[in-house]
């Protein structure tokens, strides 16, 4: 799985951080980002559920 952000469209609600904290964070600016090296999901099960939470739809998850 390949996790990708569409920066354009966050608005940085903060519910991905929220729902996964181990892959997700924000950053100085509130905007949501995938804390480095997690970019691939590491098996976080909350990481599908952290993407559906999303009130825009920013994160996009791709399997490999």
């Amino acid at each position: 799985m390949h996790i990708e952000i569409d920066k354009d469209r966050c608005i940085g609600a903060g519910q991905c951080a929220l729902a996964a904290p181990g892959v997700f964070t924000q950053d100085d600016d509130g905007f949501s980002m995938v804390i480095p090296g997690r970019e691939d999901g590491t098996g976080d099960p909350m990481t599908r559920e952290a993407a559906r939470a999303c009130p825009v739809s920013a994160i996009r998850l791709r399997e490999d």
